[in-house]
């Protein structure tokens, strides 16, 4: 069994990671590559940057021992119903020698999967977006959120930004000078955190500096939301409080009162040491006491024990975790 090799590829829309690891935890390989994600950048530019991860990893591996192979990816269901971008990934499969089939996961998933071997439990993701999903038999049961950010994202890296630039404009409007955060927010996008004598001046400055740019830029500005949640800045700390909420309620959403089973954190703003992972953590603690609290870790070995679940010589899925899976806290 220690002979069988698995690959598993946790794709996003800025790099793209492939290992090839054995079912004794061996770790024979990783490769990285630019992003893959096919709404993103097209299906060939994804496919060319999946060929690239996958030669790496397997560069020193006979293809013929990788016997299964799992994809993470969001927007998985878009690939999986589009026949030129599934043709060109299954190129890219081809070309890296390999022969095994391979399967196409969401990406929350596959972060499910990197954080738990439990069958059953939910995911909450917070970073540039926010979703929450329930796992049932590993497979995507309910999802709540994810609605991109015009319409949900609620207590995502963007819900933090904006929030942030509005409590600034609310100030300025009411003729306020800008506290800490707001400084902050000025200094990020006029470089300049001091206010026009003329207040409404700056107003229009900030306005158009936000509007000539991609809504979701404002994902940037959320470091500093936490930097100076971490200073205990009254505005900060109270935009993370709500961030929380909003998180929490989206898991409610699709979460049963009283569930045990456990919930997995993923996304960078709730898989490190922050304010808002903290916060998180207690109001997940709150209303679900019993059940475990873990963090998402590396998605491409979470899709890699995915891939390896369902060979026939895995008799325990749950025991084969440990090796495969980097353990996270």
């Amino acid at each position: 069994m220690s002979d069988t090799v698995v690959v598993g590829l946790d794709v996003g829309g800025t790099s793209t990671r492939a290992l090839a690891v054995t079912l004794a935890g061996e770790r024979l390989g990783t490769g990285r590559a630019g992003g893959g994600n096919p709404t993103s950048h097209g299906a060939e530019r994804a496919a060319a940057e999946l060929l690239t991860a996958l030669r790496a990893a397997l560069s020193g591996v006979d293809p013929a021992r990788v016997r299964a192979g799992t994809i993470g990816l969001a927007g998985a269901g878009r690939l999986l119903a589009d026949p030129a971008g599934r043709a060109a990934f299954d190129g890219a499969w081809r070309d890296a020698g390999l022969r095994c089939p391979y399967a196409v996961h969401g990406d929350a998933l596959v972060a499910y999967a990197s954080g738990t071997p439990s069958a059953h439990g939910t995911v909450l993701i917070a970073g540039t977006g926010a979703i929450a999903a329930q796992v049932r038999d590993l497979r995507l049961d309910r999802v709540a959120d994810g609605h991109g950010w015009l319409l949900g994202d609620a207590g995502s890296g963007f819900w933090l930004g904006r929030e942030a630039v509005r409590r600034l404009l609310a100030d300025l409007d009411a003729g306020h000078a800008p506290g800490p955060l707001g400084r902050r927010v000025l200094a990020e996008l006029l470089g300049d955190e001091r206010v026009a004598d003329r207040p409404r001046d700056t107003v229009d400055a900030v306005v158009q500096v936000v509007t000539r740019r991609p809504p979701v830029e404002l994902s940037r500005l959320a470091p500093l939301v936490v930097a100076a949640a971490v200073d205990a800045e009254p505005v900060a700390a109270g935009l993370i409080g709500a961030a929380a909420g909003h998180l929490a309620d989206s898991a409610a959403r699709i979460r049963p009162a009283g569930a045990v089973d456990p919930v997995v954190l993923g996304g960078g703003l709730l898989t490190g040491d922050t304010p808002l992972a903290a916060a998180v953590r207690a109001e997940l603690a709150r209303r679900w006491p019993a059940a475990p609290l873990t963090t998402a870790g590396d998605g491409a070995a979470g899709a890699a024990w995915l891939a390896a679940r369902d060979l026939p010589e895995v008799a325990d899925p749950a025991a084969l975790h440990p090796l495969l899976v980097p353990a996270t806290a």
